[in-house]
């Protein structure tokens, strides 16, 4: 049984007013307005604070709270959103393969949708921080597909596998990699809980945050923001205090942030420290 989500809540939430029927015109709306309304943010493991995956908690936090949050949060949340208003979901993983070696092999960190409707095959993911898609793609290979943002395509790998590619400026570059085995929600608590403690993890180094506007993406790695324009230019400001690293948080990205000086802290180290490692999946 699918756990209940307030779909007025959450609606609101992301400011959605148009139809609820399982339909593809649905889907496409809500993909739109769901990263435009609800960040990406690391401030849970960046402060050490636990990530609850169990759909209350999703809730509380993404819809009722104001916050954020990364991948399993996004689209756990939105995939009990898609099952109540009638959508097939099959929950899957991802190795991802942004900025990293070509001959790397990552653990299958990320989550991402597999939605049926209309009679086809499309893929949901609004929990990819700097790249993350403003539409659903047809599970078709080798078709550029266009979004409200960058273009994209399925590239056919194996059985049943594929790698997700952008076009970044005229470069196809290559996201993550996934196949449509189903996983289970205890599958996403163990990746959960491995990049919220481990010590290499890009999650609880630095502060990330990102979220796609109209014309535009805004991505914050530590103290720097970058602003990625569809026209391909791009503007980046540093960020020099606690105070300036809020502002943004809460006008740029749209982050209700928590009280409590564990976070003026750590906004503190940030504006003297800088950006995190640029293995983080923002551009």
């Amino acid at each position: 049984m699918t756990p209940a989500i307030d779909p007025d809540a959450y609606f609101e939430r992301i400011g959605y007013r148009g139809t609820r029927a399982a339909a593809a015109e649905t889907l496409a709306a809500i993909h739109l307005h769901h990263p435009r309304a609800i960040p990406f943010e690391n401030l849970n493991p960046l402060l050490r604070w636990p990530v609850r995956l169990d759909a209350p908690s999703l809730e509380q936090k993404l819809v009722r709270d104001g916050r954020g949050g990364y991948c399993y949060e996004h689209n756990l949340l939105l995939s009990h959103v898609l099952r109540q208003l009638g959508f097939h979901v099959r929950p899957l993983a991802a190795r991802v393969s942004w900025n990293t070696p070509e001959d790397t092999v990552r653990p299958r960190t990320h989550m991402l949708l597999l939605v049926d409707v209309d009679g086809r095959r499309h893929i949901a993911d609004v929990g990819f921080g700097g790249l993350t898609l403003t539409a659903p793609l047809l599970l078709q290979p080798d078709i550029e597909q266009r979004t409200p943002h960058e273009a994209f395509r399925l590239v056919a790998a194996g059985d049943d596998g594929f790698v997700l590619q952008a076009k970044v400026g005229e470069q196809w570059r290559s996201l993550y990699a996934f196949d449509l085995q189903e996983q289970v929600l205890a599958d996403y608590e163990m990746a959960n809980w491995y990049l919220c403690n481990n010590p290499s993890s890009h999650f609880i180094t630095g502060l990330v945050a990102a979220r796609p506007d109209d014309g535009c993406r805004y991505a914050l790695r530590g103290n720097e923001l970058t602003t990625y324009y569809m026209n391909g230019a791009t503007e980046r400001r540093r960020l020099t205090s606690a105070a300036e690293l809020r502002a943004v948080l809460e006008e740029t990205f749209r982050v209700s942030l928590p009280a409590g000086g564990e976070l003026e802290a750590a906004l503190a180290r940030t504006s003297s420290i800088g950006s995190p490692a640029p293995e983080a999946n923002l551009r």
